[in-house]
């Protein structure tokens, strides 16, 4: 996402999520997203198989999660057939491996965890159950955002600046119930990694920000760059410094 000149894209964010009436699920873990829709590409399939959950299968599976000579392709195989069984048994041992899960499928046990989840609140519950996924993750019903701001102009955050980023930023999200997990303050840019609830409006939040910090110098730039599938790089910073500045080369 972009800035102001993708308000659009924040609105119809927000209204797909103010829309929807159910529980939220959010991924809690950065699972990248070509990895997640792998796993429910296979999950789809495992599910139209329609394979019962047999005492002998249950128990393989099992076997197969904690033992080190499992392959990895027959670990994710496991954690799939537990995911989808419906099974509050299944479901246990699926939260028990992803407390501990090997580095080779570690984001396969985190997605099984949470498909099992969904399968058995769905069933116990009238109330639909939402599953809500980003390349970053979330916690509870709030979704984790990356957001870059860049200075108004060619020239390091005065010291006073930045004590007015720090104190603002804190003040207005909190205030959206919104968590700032970590704000860094560099000479000519503002990172921002923070948890903000689904149904909030994070476009308007964010230039609410803006335009607080405005009013003691106008020193951020109105356009900011958001996204919830990863943290910029710092060749990708590099490059916004040098879109917004042109030539001048940048001080980190």
């Amino acid at each position: 996402m972009g800035g102001r000149e993708k308000g659009d894209v924040f609105e119809r964010f927000r209204e797909s999520f103010s829309k929807m009436d159910g529980h939220f699920h959010v991924l809690e873990q950065r699972v990248p997203v070509e990895l997640q829709m792998e796993y429910f590409k296979h999950s789809e399939r495992m599910r139209r198989d329609n394979i019962v959950m047999t005492e002998d299968n249950f128990n393989t599976y099992k076997q197969d999660l904690s033992d080190s000579k499992a392959t990895a392709e027959m670990k994710k195989y496991a954690l799939l057939a537990l995911a989808v069984s419906h099974e509050v048994r299944a479901y246990r041992v699926l939260e028990e491996y992803a407390q501990h899960p090997e580095p080779d499928v570690t984001n396969w046990a985190y997605m099984a965890l949470m498909e099992s989840r969904i399968s058995l609140e769905s069933e116990l519950s009238e109330k639909k159950q939402i599953y809500i996924s980003t390349g970053l993750g979330g916690k509870g019903e709030k979704l984790r955002f990356y957001a870059l701001f860049l200075a108004s102009e060619y020239k390091p955050f005065e010291t006073y600046q930045r004590q007015v980023v720090e104190r603002e930023f804190a003040y207005y999200l909190a205030k959206e119930n919104c968590e700032i997990e970590r704000l860094t303050i560099c000479d000519l840019y503002v990172e921002l990694l923070f948890l903000i609830p689904v149904r909030t409006d994070i476009k308007a939040t964010l230039d609410n920000v803006i335009t607080e910090c405005n009013q003691y110098g106008n020193f951020l730039s109105g356009i900011l760059t958001v996204t919830n599938v990863k943290e910029l790089s710092a060749e990708e910073i590099a490059e916004a410094l040098e879109k917004k500045y042109g030539g001048n080369k940048a001080a980190h």
